[in-house]
């Protein structure tokens, strides 16, 4: 019973009508519908019926014989990165005697929202063909990949056989290692000012001890070591480097005010790729990276720190986090860095002030967190209104959105100027920008000394 069942599922469920099927035998019927006018046409239309019978019974049969000499793979990255275009690939290969007409349908995540994905095309005998495609993820989470489904014909193509390739497979999205490489590249090669990373020109020297060595034309000479100059009786100088070992602390806001997407990724998840880029940034520069995550609570706290095992662990606890529908709770924030960051350090906030009066709600605590660190605030360009604010208005409607749109954008440039006024750094920046001005600020801090 059950290998009756079995040759059933294998031999009716998985065949299917092809749409040359439905054309060839159109043509028969119309054949007998003219053969009521036109009698000649009868002993066509009969001759046409027979060859279509057989035809289809041979494709049947051959179609059939399909089954399992078809070799699928789907090859799938282990992690997916947020933001970024990663490559699949499917590979195929036809182990019958007989040229396949193959259209390949990949059961895609649901949050690709792509349902009619597919690729077709013809192998022949034990022909290989490796198909690749891109995708993009734009939310953190597990992706569910389903089967692979092929639909075989032959040349005849009047019946098509259906195949399940079993490929389920969860992958996880992380924030994006791609990034992270990118710019640590550009970080530390000579292309680096060609793709808006600059190294700053370091203003006067730090007071870290590096090594004594011998003087060099263009050398500081407020740096010679006049005890080492007499003993060895050459002009020897202190060289000193970037003071290292310095607290860098990345803050996430969460709320709903990060919730804004852009170009398929919130403000969010734009701050979680460049916190994992900055914080691998200074872990290079021998400078310890931490996390702390708030919304109206407080979320994680990674003490800062430059063991081996440091950005694996800022990755994982960023993959888990999620986006809030409430508000920050700033006050809470301020009690947080007060009782776990005692040491002075650098503090990344990303948040997204969309109004003066609410930078205004909270300047008191920000002006606070800068007496007893160093604070660097990100405020976030709207691209979009931006973008609209300088097409041209074809009615007052459009002028008087067009007025509100400038009003979003000078606001913005005034929070920068009043975080100026109270010795607060900041960063006015479009998302897609983040990871580079911000490198960029950090860069100049070192630069200056003050972290």
């Amino acid at each position: 019973m059950l290998r009756i069942k079995a040759t059933y599922q294998r031999f009716i469920s998985n065949t299917f009508l092809a749409r040359r099927f439905f054309y060839v035998w159109s043509l028969a019927i119309l054949l007998f519908i003219l053969s009521f006018s036109f009698s000649f046409l009868f002993p066509v239309a009969i001759s046409t019926l027979i060859l279509l019978g057989i035809f289809t019974l041979i494709d049947f049969i051959l179609v059939q014989t399909f089954h399992d000499k078809i070799v699928c793979i789907r090859t799938t990255p282990q992690v997916l990165p947020l933001g970024d275009e990663q490559t699949i690939s499917i590979f195929i290969k036809n182990a019958h005697g007989i040229l396949a007409n193959i259209e390949v349908i990949d059961e895609l995540p649901i949050e690709f929202q792509k349902r009619d994905f597919s690729f077709q095309f013809y192998l022949s005998s034990n022909e290989e063909k490796k198909v690749q495609y891109n995708v993009r993820a734009i939310t953190r989470g597990a992706y569910q990949f389903g089967n692979c489904n092929l639909f075989i014909s032959t040349l005849i193509g009047l019946i098509q056989h259906k195949m399940i390739v079993p490929a389920e497979k969860t992958t996880p999205v992380y924030p994006s290692s791609i990034q992270v490489k990118k710019h640590e590249l550009l970080l530390f090669n000579r292309l680096h000012t060609f793709q808006g990373v600059k190294k700053m020109r370091k203003i006067g020297h730090s007071y870290e001890f590096e090594q004594i060595k011998n003087y060099t034309s263009g050398d500081d000479i407020r740096s010679i070591n006049w005890k080492a100059t007499g003993r060895r009786n050459q002009l020897m100088i202190n060289q000193y480097g970037d003071e290292k070992s310095q607290q860098i602390y990345s803050i996430l806001d969460k709320s709903r005010a990060m919730n804004m997407p852009f170009n398929g990724l919130s403000l969010l998840d734009y701050a979680i790729n460049t916190t994992l880029v900055i914080s691998n940034t200074a872990l290079h520069k021998d400078d310890k990276a931490g996390l702390l995550t708030f919304n109206e609570k407080m979320g994680n706290f990674i003490k800062a720190n430059k063991k081996s095992g440091q950005l694996k662990l800022i990755s994982e606890t960023l993959h888990k986090e999620t986006e809030s529908n409430f508000e920050a709770n700033f006050e809470l924030l301020y009690h947080a860095v007060s009782r776990l960051i005692k040491q002075r350090s650098l503090l990344i906030l990303y948040t997204n002030f969309e109004s003066y009066f609410t930078l205004e709600r909270y300047l008191p605590v920000l002006r606070k967190l800068n007496q007893s660190h160093l604070l660097l605030v990100v405020v976030f360009k709207n691209t979009e209104i931006e973008k609209y604010s300088y097409e041209n208005a074809d009615d007052t409607l459009a002028i008087y959105h067009k007025t509100i749109g400038k009003k979003f954008l000078f606001e913005k440039e005034m929070m920068v100027k009043e975080l100026a006024k109270y010795g607060i750094q900041s960063i006015l920046t479009a998302p897609e920008d983040l990871s580079t001005q911000t490198i960029n600020k950090y860069l100049e801090f070192k630069a200056k000394g003050w972290i």
